[in-house]
């Protein structure tokens, strides 16, 4: 019996299909691109940063000092131009204003595209409010739990104002019962011709505002000599606030594209 051996040539044609038959299998079982972005906010007092201490003027012209202002921004999903959805897993994200740091926080594992709009939750819903205390965002450490009714508090701003009978403003707004629920769901516009860019590479940011201001004015305008304080999870005038501030109290300033 005779044994022939590959020529040189022939055995580098044979090596060469090879590789290229792995890497077409390579082809058909790669997994999607994914990608990050980051999501900043910024409190503002109308066109003026957010700063404590500082007076501001509301549209009835009640003037206030801010001391403590604090959400929760949850469930945030993103959509496609094409219409398909990403949304976060666990999203439950605590902003201070106190706290630089919480002003920023990055999603990840976003398939790769181009997005057109932004959704999120402000406040916890009702799942978690029924789930007892818990941890990270929704620690009661964090100051923002009524223990004696198991909720969160949604939204928590402190202040002042001569306008008020006692001199100090206290909203702090939660509930997720009907008639008092206060869970509001929001998609802020993006700026015209914009969208939003997520690819393996290069992580791109939206930067929103907050506007204090928005909380008393809308479909229910706030004098401080009136309502200066809402402190439980049944208060109808927490309701009121909530659909202010759902109204636009949130808006992308910008995109910024990924570097």
């Amino acid at each position: 019996m005779t044994f022939r051996t590959l020529s040189s040539c022939s055995a580098a044609i044979l090596c060469a299909a090879t590789a290229l038959l792995f890497t077409a299998c390579d082809d058909d079982n790669e997994t999607p691109a994914k990608g990050k972005l980051n999501v900043e906010f910024e409190n503002v007092a109308g066109s003026q940063p957010l700063n404590f201490g500082s007076t501001y003027t509301t549209a009835a012209g009640d003037p206030f000092t801010v001391s403590k202002f604090n959400y929760y921004i949850s469930n945030i999903k993103l959509t496609k131009t094409d219409g398909t959805e990403w949304a976060e897993r666990e999203s439950y994200h605590l902003v201070k204003q106190a706290d630089a740091g919480s002003r920023s926080f990055q999603l990840t594992d976003i398939p790769a595209g181009e997005y057109k709009k932004l959704t999120f939750t402000i406040g916890v819903d009702s799942a978690r409010n029924v789930s007892g205390a818990q941890t990270g965002a929704l620690d009661p450490l964090n100051d923002m739990f009524w223990t004696w009714s198991t909720g969160y508090v949604f939204l928590k701003m402190e202040g002042n104002s001569p306008k008020s009978p006692t001199g100090n403003l206290q909203f702090h707004i939660g509930g997720f019962r009907s008639p008092n629920n206060t869970i509001r769901t929001v998609s802020p516009g993006m700026p015209a011709g914009v969208t939003v860019q997520v690819t393996a590479k290069k992580t791109s940011a939206i930067h929103l505002q907050a506007d204090v201001l928005k909380m008393f004015t809308g479909p229910n305008p706030i004098q401080f000599a009136q309502t200066s304080n809402t402190g439980h999870s049944s208060d109808p005038n927490s309701v009121k606030i909530a659909a202010n501030y759902a109204a636009g109290m949130f808006t992308i300033a910008h995109v910024r594209a990924g570097e």
